[in-house]
Formats: structure tokens, sequence, C-alpha cells
């Protein structure tokens, strides 16, 4: 077979087990300009920004050869659940005879789940497939926990794209592991490589930390997003986004009883505001913005395709979330016609916010130690008060 699968999240784990069951893989483009032009051209013009891009990328991947594409499913309100039947209708009436392989949740339908597994297993016996899929596992793992710290080094980097370079070197070392031996030896290279490289240390009062919430692809693919992390990292800014491959696979593969993935803390955070999952991740979007509140993060930035169903819900509770938890969000909506210049000019005032927060809030600390220490508002600290 010769196998394709979107462009989304740590890319090299998906090579890497397709690769093992012996396909042969059509690595997809990164998504582009073009990308997007295509997908626009041939989607339906309300469905949402997602479904357009991944179109992008199937007509791409075809056109380089491939007959097969593996993606996920999604259930409840949320229309990623009908992705795969109308991307491979449309694909279909283009020309591509192509097959769209749509993995859904195991708890769905088991019996299915087994038949897909099957079918693209390629006569590998099962123990090798439990193999080759732990592997792959461990390496999505592992790459995803350095992609998060570099999302926070990133920010105080003394020269610009070092982490950058370094996060693409190590790309490729782990690209060829095909051994647990190999993947450990490479992890402590990995960190050896980022631990090299010069950092600025801030202090506390410096430090501003934003979360990333919202719909899965538009906060994990940076070209849908104009790289909003890069640009926030840029400013000075630690950047923490709650979805990854690893994260997705821990909260749907593992019954809800026994699962101990953060994700699923977050729907009992999220009851507050919420008591109705209305599909996508707006249950858990809802209670991350809850716990970002509660570590004391300096703002949340919310994303959401337009005319996303399950994210516009979240949206609108957001003027209430930002009152009662005391804390700063942004919502910004993707899609084609967004502009690099207005996202920037967004996210600079944004920033700017949460720093004079920030620094009103460590004033008004101060001024509180003083007259405490004092025993009453002195007119020194008063004076002191009205400087800062």
């Amino acid at each position: 077979m010769n196998i394709s699968f979107p462009y989304m999240g740590c890319v090299t784990g998906y090579k890497k087990i397709l690769e093992l069951l012996g396909h042969n893989v059509i690595m997809p483009d990164k998504p582009t300009q073009r990308t997007i032009d295509l997908g626009v051209l041939y989607s339906p013009e309300f469905i949402c920004f997602p479904f357009k891009v991944m179109l992008g990328t199937y007509i791409e991947a075809c056109a380089k050869g491939a007959d097969v594409i593996i993606s996920s499913g999604g259930d409840g309100p949320c229309r990623a659940g009908l992705y795969g039947e109308l991307h491979s209708k449309i694909l279909k009436q283009l020309g591509y005879d192509v097959e769209i392989i749509i993995f859904d949740s195991i708890f769905r339908d088991f019996k299915d789940f087994l038949r897909k597994i099957y079918a693209v297993k390629n006569n590998t016996p099962l123990y090798k497939v439990l193999y080759y899929t732990a592997l792959s596992f461990k390496l999505i793992c592992e790459l995803d926990n350095i992609e998060k710290l570099i999302k926070q080094k990133r920010a105080y980097e003394i020269h610009r794209d070092d982490f950058n370079k370094c996060f693409a070197e190590i790309i490729k070392l782990y690209d060829k592991c095909y051994n647990f031996k190999q993947l450990r030896k490479t992890k402590h290279k990995a960190y050896e490589m980022l631990n090299a490289i010069p950092i600025r240390q801030p202090s506390e009062e410096e430090r501003i930390r934003i979360g990333i919430v919202g719909e899965i692809y538009v906060i994990m693919e940076s070209f849908v997003n104009v790289n909003i992390e890069q640009r926030l990292n840029a400013m000075g800014v630690e950047v923490y986004n709650v979805q990854y491959i690893s994260d997705w696979v821990r909260h749907n593969l593992i019954p809800r009883a026994i699962n101990k993935a953060e994700s699923w803390k977050m729907y009992d955070k999220a009851e507050r505001y919420k008591t109705y999952n209305c599909g996508g991740h707006d249950m858990e979007n809802t209670g991350w913005i809850v716990n970002f509140a509660e570590k004391g993060f300096d703002g949340v930035i919310h994303l959401l395709p337009f005319g996303c169903l399950p994210e516009l819900v979240t949206r609108s509770i957001i003027p209430q979330m930002s009152k009662d938890l005391d804390i700063p969000i942004l919502s910004i909506s993707i899609d084609e016609q967004q502009g690099e210049a207005n996202i920037q000019t967004r996210l600079e005032a944004f920033v700017d916010l949460c720093k004079n927060r920030k620094k009103n809030k460590a004033a008004a600390d101060e001024l509180k130690y003083h007259q405490k220490k004092s025993g009453s508002p002195s007119a020194s600290t008063k004076e002191y008060a009205v400087t800062r």
C-alpha cells in the first residue's frame, strides 16, 4: 500500500509504525498556502477550516501516489465525524482512486476497529504489531515532551532559531530509531543538545506564562495558526499547549474509569460552567481554562476554526469565565481569510495586557506587605504606591 495521513502533530511517529508494517509511506507535505487554496477550492464553503486544510493535504498526497489515507474520526455534534466520508466522495469526484480508513474510538465499535487494524497490518504477526505500536507511541511521547520543553525555553533563547534548528536535528535522530535501545540513546542525546543551547535566566517577575486551548487541529498545526506559539515565544512568553497526539491517545484508548490522563480531570473542573459535552474538546478546553487560572497563569488564548460549534459554545462563556477566574482570555477565530498582521497585533496587545497586569499585581502585593509590616498604610507606603 502507498499510505499517507493528515499532517498534524508528531508525523514522525505515524511514519514509523507504517514503515515498520511494511508500507510505502507517502509523507504529507507540511501545509502551505497552496494546500489551503486547494482545500478551499473543492470544499463546501461553510465547512470547518480543518476540513479544508486536510482535503488540500490529501489532494497533494494523492498526486504523489497515495492510494490509502489513514485518519481518525470523531463523535457527538462535532462535524469531524463526517470528514472521512465527505473527503472520500470529493477525492473520487476529482478522479483519485483512494481509500480513506477512519479509526474511530475503540469503544464505539470494537469489531470495526479490529477489522481496520487487520486491513493495515499488512500480514504482520500480531505480536509485532503490538511491539511496533508501543515503539511508535514511545517515540511520539518523547518528541511531544521535547516539544513542550522547547515551547517554554524558546522564550529565553539568546540566539534566534537555536531551538528550532535543534528540534529539526532531534527529529532526524528519532526518525532513525527502530528499537527501544535506540530510543533511549536518542533521548539522552536530544536532552544534551537542548541543554547546550544558551538561554537567559528570567526573574519570576519577568516570566509570562500563557496557555493555549481550542480545537485540536488549529492549535497543533503551526502553519494553520500562523505560528502563534513561536510568535509568543519571540515576545518572551512561555507557551503551554493542551493538545498533543500522545495526550490524545491516552485520553481515547483507555476507559475513563481507569484513565489517569490530565484531560479527563478537566471534565470535572469544567462542570462549574457546563454539564454537557457539545462535542470536540469543548469540555476539556473549559476545564483547562479553569486549570490555568488555578495555577496562576498570566493569560489564556483560545483558538477555534470559524464556525466550529463546540468551540463557539466555549467562546460564549469565556467573558464570564474571565471575570470569575480573574484571568485575561483572548479568543481568535481561524480561517482561510486570516491575516498575519491582524493576529500579530492582537497577540502583542494581549501580551502587553498580561505583562501590565502582572506588574500591577506585584506592586499591589508589595504594598500590602509593607502595610502589614508597618501595621498601617503610612504616608511613606502611600507615596511608594503612587510612584509605582
